[in-house]
């Protein structure tokens, strides 16, 4: 029994079937009764006309308690009370959405000339100042900012703090929880004016702190600070946070919306959750924002180069570790879990693999340096990388690789196996971490563009730090706008936003293959191209949506605006596409647009969809003026993309003693959701691991404890099962409880 979970605790096996359920197990119990009197939050949109009266008929209610009201960003309430009495609350006809609230949390290094930022500081604006952002106001929604900062305190403007409700947004102090230095690296990557220097060195922060100790904050209040915003009349709002739910409807994203229909230009990170498609999250899935991946910087990136493993093995430096930069050949023991009988004297000198789970990352590298280790990885326990940071900071370097390249290291290193850390120089390559799109039901392109966001160096409370994420990628954006802002005072959030995509630089892979549109948007951003734009082509990214294989032919129509914003005429020409079969396009000819002309032409493409294969259709089209080009990116879809109602279930340990932590996609959402126990020898149910209801589109993450159920360690099969408009899909694994 031991070698058997040994090998289950090693690799979960998983093994994806579309068949539906009741063919399979007949006898799967219904999910448990909702408690219609546990405590619950949610969001409410109610017509305008209705919302004084409807915030009367709440108020009147002792059960419930209103947490936030909303009249900027949409007319709502974030409300608290019992799961029945809010039930019958959603039903009131002047509510026109409702939804759970959800948690965020940032996104987790200078890169300020890579993007054209420094070239920026010999343009001006139109009253002969050079191009720093100067009178343009940046609102930073994040955990707070530290204004004492000597980088930003000549920037910072005033704010607002959401969690304690008071004028004082200062990061979480040790003091007060734990403590917080993310929203400080993005303003400073923004406008840092002092040893550093951000994109726009002189424009005004606003903070607004959404985000509490630890960095963790709910939907409610983020919505609260983008309202605030939008009351105090800012120009840009920088958002490097998220969830993973991929839907466009959700109301972060609506209230992005709202945000920019206000004339607020709109920056929001794409989230850290790829490589896979899908794994956008709100509010990087609002249509009129702009959502921003990761790509790199000039760096020199180590790689660990494993003896009998033929492929570099790519590493994430955790937050508040020493930087790697081992040369030479060195040696490596296996370190469990990380726990302190995992680790032993022979660790001393030596790199230490250990695997995520169980414990935090910073007792896993406590527990190591004890034993005199020089160096820890940790392995993912669910499939792909990770980005993760310490509590502390500890003088040794701590990286994170994938769960395929860990356990393939473990494969080898009985064998005595030797390592060393390779380096290559690396530019513009897309982080493996960046959310791809495109967003579920909509099936728009996102993100938009990327821009640097691995290694930045940036403020942090008292000091100075390099972090990565997309979080780091957001602000870069938010600063390159308040330089367009100040170049082009006049001109509406879709031009900004337009002339970012339209210039943007297109990425390769490393067999110089263009990345999808899904994975990088238009590319990475170039801030003086984008100020110097003659044509603007918006919108930047064309989208025709989804086409039924059962259809002989159907054509679709697109109004795209081409904006020209120079003193001459231009003449823009369409770049045929080539020929395929099934699609025809139907393109202007060539078009004369006078001197600060706009005009709206029409785009068709005419899909015979049985002539194609079901699933995404992505491309770009290219449209010439002069001696320059911009790349459209276009998407359609064939037929509703084959995948099942549930893709990628994985269940590991959680970082704390007693708890477990499952992940998986919900493409379309869930009318029900259950992780059924069965056991292994006589397929008896044994009962539900965690079961939900109305689940929304998008990446369900959820931590879990067994401590108060009547679950016993050991192996199980568990049937993970989703259910949506009639159709369950299933997904059949073994799962370990316990050591």
């Amino acid at each position: 029994m031991n070698i058997r979970k040994i090998i289950f605790s090693l690799c979960i096996t998983l093994c994806f079937t579309t068949t539906a359920y009741g063919e399979t197990y007949p006898n799967r119990p219904a999910l448990p009764s909702e408690n219609e009197a546990d405590i619950q939050r949610i969001l409410l949109l109610v017509d305008e006309p209705e919302f004084d009266s409807f915030r009367k008929e709440v108020q009147a209610q002792p059960n419930i308690k209103i947490l936030q009201t909303y009249q900027h960003a949409f007319h709502g309430f974030s409300l608290e009370g019992t799961v029945g009495e809010l039930k019958k609350l959603q039903k009131h006809p002047a509510v026109v959405h409702h939804s759970q609230v959800v948690s965020y949390k940032p996104h987790l290094e200078t890169s300020v000339p890579f993007i054209g930022g420094e070239d920026v500081r010999g343009l001006f604006d139109r009253g002969n100042h050079r191009l720093t952002g100067k009178g343009v106001k940046v609102a930073v929604i994040d955990t707070g900012v530290d204004y004492h900062h000597p980088d930003l305190d000549q920037n910072y403007a005033g704010g607002f703090d959401i969690i304690d409700g008071d004028q004082d947004p200062m990061e979480t102090m040790a003091s007060d929880g734990d403590e917080t230095l993310h929203g400080t690296h993005v303003a400073g990557i923004i406008a840092a004016n002092g040893k550093l220097r951000g994109v726009a060195p002189e424009a005004e922060i606003i903070a607004y702190r959404a985000l509490g100790p630890g960095g963790m904050g709910t939907s409610d209040q983020v919505i609260a600070a983008i309202d605030k915003a939008i009351e105090d009349k800012v120009d840009i709002i920088n958002l490097s946070l998220g969830n993973n739910v991929n839907g466009p409807d959700w109301p972060t994203s609506l209230a992005l919306d709202k945000a920019v229909d206000s004339g607020i230009v709109a920056v929001t990170s794409s989230g850290n959750s790829g490589p896979d498609v899908w794994s956008v999250g709100s509010p990087g899935t609002s249509g009129k924002a702009i959502s921003v991946g990761a790509s790199t910087p000039p760096l020199k990136t180590p790689y660990l180069k494993v003896a009998g493993i033929t492929e570099l093995i790519s590493m994430n430096l955790l937050q508040g570790a020493k930087p790697w930069n081992f040369k030479g050949i060195d040696s490596m023991v296996l370190g469990g879990i990380g726990e302190k009988k995992d680790i032993d004297k022979i660790a001393r000198g030596k790199i230490v693999l250990m695997e995520r789970g169980k414990i935090t990352f910073t007792e896993k590298v406590l527990n190591a340096k004890q034993q005199g280790a020089k160096a820890v990885i940790i392995y993912n326990n669910v499939k792909g990388a990770f980005a993760g940071s310490l509590e502390i900071p500890v003088d040794i370097p701590v990286v994170s690789i994938s769960k395929e390249a860990g356990e393939a290291i473990k494969k080898q290193i009985n064998k005595k196996v030797s390592l060393r850390t390779v380096y290559k120089k690396e530019e513009d390559k897309l982080a493996e971490f960046s959310s791809r799109g495109p967003v579920t039901n909509t099936w728009a392109i996102k993100p938009d563009v990327v821009a640097p966001g691995v290694a930045i160096h940036s403020t942090i409370p008292n000091g100075y730090l390099a972090l990565h994420g997309t979080s780091m990628a957001a602000p870069h954006v938010a600063g390159a706008c308040a330089l367009i802002k100040q170049a082009h005072p006049d001109w509406n959030p879709e031009q900004i936003k337009a002339s970012l995509m339209n210039t943007a630089k297109q990425l390769k892979n490393e067999k110089q293959e263009l990345l999808k549109p899904t994975e990088q948007g238009t590319g990475r951003i170039n801030v003086k191209d984008a100020i110097n734009s003659e044509l603007l082509a918006y919108p930047g990214s064309l989208t025709f949506g989804k086409f039924e294989a059962s259809d002989m032919r159907t054509k679709k129509e697109l109004t795209l605006t081409l904006d020209n914003q120079s003193p001459k005429q231009q003449i823009v020409d369409f770049k045929i596409p080539k020929n395929e079969p099934g699609i025809h396009w139907d393109l202007p000819k060539r078009i004369k647009i006078e001197p600060k002309e706009k005009r709206k032409i029409s785009i068709s493409v005419d899909i015979t969809a049985n002539q194609k294969q079901p699933g995404l259709h992505q491309d770009w089209l290219e449209l010439n003026y002069g001696k320059e080009e911009i790349h459209l990116p276009y998407l359609y879809v064939i037929d509703e993309p084959h995948y099942p109602r549930i893709m990628g279930f994985e269940f590991g340990h959680g970082d704390t003693p007693n708890m477990y932590k499952y992940q998986t996609y919900l493409p379309g959402g869930a009318d029900e959701i259950g992780i059924a126990l069965y056991d292994p020898d006589t397929m008896l149910f044994v009962g539900f691991l965690d079961w939900d209801r109305n689940i929304s589109r998008g990446m369900l993450e959820k931590d879990i404890s067994i401590k108060d159920s009547n679950l016993k360690e050991g192996i199980y099969k568990a049937i993970v099962f989703v259910k949506k408009d009639g159709q369950e899909d299933v997904i059949e694994t073994d799962i370990l409880l316990g050591e």
